[in-house]
């Protein structure tokens, strides 16, 4: 039956946010705010109908009626796709324990929605014979609801977050999935573990304060009869409009104050996006026109949700003869989170993994007769039912993975999220970060364990410090080429044209060896003036320097940042760290990375190595 599509001015300033807080005792509400519908917010309640528990929810969203009149959404079926729902496309072995079992879909159909865009708020129907006055019975609520434009947030506790499985747990699972990689069983597979913990309040409001630190790409909630989604995601599972058909698969990860650039060559990274390109290309493939499947690009670096990605598009046009139905058979779930081959990895993810997966690495999202279809891939969401919340991480394991190094990678992606909502890790999880092994096998002694997983703030400033001997500043070229980078990377400025004059004007009045320190921090314009300071440099002693062992994940960042919490929040229990007491900074995977104030030196058959400059 035709329907036809009403759109009407919706008087209102509020902002996304604002307004699902607005609507927050509305039954079935959803919000999905970011990137969606070419950066539109949508938000509804009230659905005319919810999918049953046990109907199919691929079926479900091939079922759209024709649509008459111009609009932008108008309405449609909006929800969640549980990644248990990979058994009704692939024949899978049962799944682990599930500690709080979800519905394996969470999915309604919306004749009404409200939708932000450049103008402004606009109410949209879809009407037909039978729900006419329904419709305008919604627009007078929304009307209604709308005249007070205050929304507080209202207060939430939330416990500490314990993962399951513990470190040790976590590492096994990535042994055994190495395991199967060296025998040629699997290319790639996602290993994920689960951070959960007591929650007591509305989940809006920690969506909320989620969205509101992170700005995710693709956030989403969704209130459901069990509890609640609040997802944070960045990556794009599906985006069809007309038939043109685009997936955007996230893999690769480092923290934000790594070096981006390490990031794009390395090896182990760019082979984990290159594996599921592979994947989606062959997805897409099995229900698009041959020849129209292309990659647009591949693995850029984007910053997203506390951490830098590697993210690549491939796009293909729908055949004629196939729909959405057959767009997400074809391609659930999302192959960024399973592997490849996909149902051997999925196979294997059963083995290995501790507990069951939820709405997490499935896919959240519209499909509308007017918009089209557009899917998250379900990361970096938290799951909120019976008084308790949860929150799955995880990475690509590939040939080239260690344990240890997975098990950092889910508290790289985890930290940043679990922080956004004013929680924070059970600190017992941070014991894990301790390395297993330096070198040849040579074990550190009394590790101090990483107090945050936080990146250095860069407004507090960035600098350099160089030898200045008789008044002459040594390698100073140098000194400002690598300030200059991270200036631009950091501020997206510039130095001044006369630093390295002034720089030299002042080391010529010091006499002897003194160390000059060049500190630069943004202001309204760019950066401010730099400061210069000096300080003689003590005579030559025959006093040794103490090493103390420190993992930072990440060590102290790519740039050399005024910030040093990360430093200074495990510092020695007997004191602080001294111009005799440094820290020897190792990432979460065992490598040696630097110390916190001198030079590190590594020996090896007479050849003397030290970081580039």
């Amino acid at each position: 039956m035709p329907v036809t599509l009403v759109r009407q001015r919706v008087d209102s300033c509020l902002r996304p946010l604002q307004m699902l807080r607005a609507l927050r005792d509305q039954a079935g509400l959803f919000g999905l705010v970011g990137g969606w519908h070419d950066s539109s917010a949508v938000v509804g309640f009230a659905p005319a109908r919810t999918l049953p528990v046990e109907a199919d929810p691929f079926a479900a969203v091939g079922e759209l009626p024709r649509v008459e009149g111009a609009g932008s959404f108008g309405g449609g079926w909006v929800g969640a796709f549980g990644y248990q729902l990979g058994g009704l496309v692939e024949q899978l072995p049962p799944a682990p324990c599930r500690p709080v079992p979800l519905p394996p879909s969470s999915l309604a159909y919306y004749d009404h929605v409200l939708v932000q865009d450049a103008e402004g708020w606009w109410f949209e129907g879809l009407v037909d014979e039978a729900n006419g006055r329904r419709i305008e019975a919604q627009l007078k609520i929304v009307q209604m609801l709308l005249r007070d434009t205050e929304a507080p947030a209202a207060p939430y506790t939330c416990g500490d977050f314990t993962a399951y499985p513990d470190g040790a747990g976590h590492r096994a699972a990535v042994d055994t999935t190495l395991h199967h990689l060296a025998a040629g069983d699997i290319f790639q597979a996602n290993i994920c573990r689960r951070f959960e913990a007591e929650f007591h309040g509305d989940p809006l409001d920690a969506f909320c304060a989620g969205v509101e630190h992170l700005q995710p790409k693709y956030a989403a909630f969704l209130r459901t009869p069990q509890g609640a989604i609040a997802s944070l995601s960045p990556e794009l599972f599906l985006r069809r409009q007309d038939r043109r058909v685009r997936t955007s698969p996230i893999k690769g990860t480092a923290s934000l104050d790594s070096d981006v650039h390490e990031l794009t060559t390395s090896a182990k990274n760019r082979a984990e996006n290159v594996m599921i390109v592979d994947l989606m290309r062959n997805d897409l493939g099995r229900v698009c026109l041959p020849g129209s499947v292309r990659v647009e690009d591949i693995a850029r670096a984007e910053r997203h949700t506390g951490v830098w990605h590697l993210v690549s598009d491939v796009v293909g046009k729908l055949a004629p003869d196939e729909t959405d139905t057959s767009l997400l058979r074809a391609t659930f779930p999302p192959g960024s989170v399973t592997g490849a081959p996909k149902v051997r990895a999925m196979e294997v993810i059963n083995e290995v993994e501790a507990t069951g997966r939820e709405t997490y690495t499935g896919a959240i999202g519209y499909v509308s007769p007017c918009a089209g279809l557009e899917m998250n891939v379900a990361i970096r969401t938290f799951e909120f039912a019976a008084e308790r919340v949860w929150l799955g991480a995880g990475g690509g394991v590939v040939i080239e993975s260690t344990p240890q190094g997975e098990l950092v990678e889910t508290l790289v992606k985890a930290a940043p999220l679990i922080e956004a909502i004013g929680a924070r890790l059970d600190p017992a999880e941070m014991q894990a970060l301790a390395p297993v092994a330096v070198g040849q096998g040579t074990q550190l002694a009394h590790p101090t364990a990483a107090a945050t997983l936080l990146p250095a703030d860069p407004a507090a400033g960035l600098f350099t410090t160089l030898l200045v001997v008789g008044g002459r500043p040594i390698d100073l070229d140098q000194h400002l080429t690598r300030l200059a980078k991270s200036v631009a990377d950091c501020y997206g400025s510039s130095l001044p044209a006369d630093l390295a004059g002034r720089v030299r004007a002042s080391a010529s009045s010091l006499v002897g060896r003194h160390r000059l320190r060049i500190t630069v921090a943004p202001d309204s314009e760019g950066i401010g003036v730099p400061q210069l300071t000096s300080s003689p440099l003590p005579e030559r002693s025959a006093a040794a320097w103490r090493l103390v062992p420190v993992v930072l994940p990440g060590g102290l960042g790519s740039h050399k940042y005024d910030d040093r919490r990360r430093l200074a929040a495990v510092e020695p229990a007997e004191g602080t760290w001294s111009t005799t007491c440094d820290a020897l900074v190792s990432d979460g995977d065992g490598s040696l990375l630097e110390t916190g104030r001198g030079n590190l030196f590594v020996v090896t058959d007479d050849a003397v190595h030290t970081p580039a400059l």
